[in-house]
């Protein structure tokens, strides 16, 4: 049994060991900065284009959109390229970066690995072979959104199948968790090349394509689709960054600090499945971004999820933005899959971390 001063001490040590290690920023200014940062990333990729557009009017016919500020003096087919074209694609990108990216950090900290990241329990499979389906069978020329549906349904329903297989008499231990997502992944990737199989050539490029992941022709039903489940997760995530920090520490101190780990662990996995088959839904497969952008924000500013959560939704929002916009120059007038270009980026860095990881845990 714990004693009343024994308590004490395991919930300073919940409190504060990792506020130690946590850089010394207010949670306000940090995320101020970031916000402005988001910010100029954002015009900078809608200004960016076949047709450049100054950074000046882009600002201001974004502004303008806000029903409390009044602007013009901007060219009107400027307008309509960011309105119509470019602005929804960013806003897409961002929502995808900062779920990829949250979901991530949530990952890492429930396995307490940093190899781990959002498709680890076989969503973004599951996402993969619901899309598959639905360009297999035509559904994409009935409506452009019957895909994205598609991809999520999958996502949802292989994380309730990967938990159903986990849990055994009311418990889920995580490691049976990974090694059931491994085999579902396996199975569900199985499953996927079965139908490539028996594609044509014109059907097989459009499920390749998907599969890569890209942002093309995304508009603004890709983004209402996808803006609720992804906020919504997000700040439910957020509102567990506490409980993360004490699971950290161990199930057994958990439980004296009142955490109950197993309902915690049940909401941490199925919002962040939500938010992550939400993500995977508009843009396929967009490999590392939930892997190299938790890493890299817990290396500059700590391991505290109280603070990681938001940033890292910060930092995949930019990171995504940033790679879609090289995406889309780097070869014009032809264009790069942005799952490509994450992939030359976050490959070397998991190997860095295998390396890395021969020496050292990761907490």
């Amino acid at each position: 049994m714990y004693t009343t001063s024994s308590i004490s001490k395991v919930r300073k040590k919940a409190t504060g060991e990792l506020k130690d290690r946590t850089v010394r920023l207010s949670l306000f200014p940090l995320l101020l900065f970031c916000s402005l940062l988001l910010a100029a990333v954002m015009i900078a990729a809608t200004a960016a284009g076949a047709v450049a557009i100054p950074y000046l009017s882009t600002a201001k016919i974004i502004l303008s959109q806000l029903p409390w500020i009044n602007l013009s003096g901007w060219d009107q087919a400027h307008e309509t390229i960011i309105m119509q074209i470019r602005l929804p694609r960013v806003l897409v990108a961002a929502l995808v970066g900062a779920a990829l990216g949250v979901s991530g950090a949530v990952m890492q900290g429930l396995f307490r690995n940093s190899m781990a990241d959002p498709g680890i329990i076989g969503v973004s499979s599951g996402g993969s072979l619901g899309a598959v389906i639905a360009i297999y069978l035509g559904l994409a020329q009935l409506h452009y959104l019957l895909v994205p549906a598609f991809a999520f349904c999958g996502a949802a329903g292989t994380t309730f199948l990967v938990y159903l297989l986990a849990t055994s008499r009311g418990r889920t231990p995580m490691a049976t968790l990974l090694l059931a997502g491994i085999a579902v992944s396996s199975f569900l990737g199985a499953t996927t090349s079965l139908v490539l199989s028996f594609s044509n050539e014109n059907v097989m490029r459009e499920i390749l394509f998907w599969m890569m992941g890209g942002l093309s022709s995304r508009g603004w039903a890709h983004v209402t689709m996808i803006m609720l489940p992804v906020l919504l997760g997000m700040a439910i995530l957020f509102c567990y960054a506490r409980y993360l920090n004490i699971l950290l520490l161990g199930e057994e101190t958990a439980h004296t600090l009142g955490v109950k780990t197993q309902k915690t662990r049940k909401v941490l996995l199925a919002v962040t499945s939500l938010v992550t088959g939400a993500a995977v839904s508009v843009s396929g497969v967009i490999a590392f971004v939930g892997l190299v952008i938790p890493h890299i924000i817990r290396i500059l500013i700590g391991p505290d999820h109280r603070l990681l959560l938001p940033v890292s939704a910060f930092g995949g929002a930019i990171f995504l933005i940033a790679a879609d916009t090289f995406a889309r120059l780097a070869i014009r007038p032809a264009e790069l899959q942005v799952g490509i270009v994450t992939a030359f980026v976050g490959a070397p860095f998991f190997l860095y971390l295998l390396r890395k990881n021969k020496k050292t845990s990761f907490f």
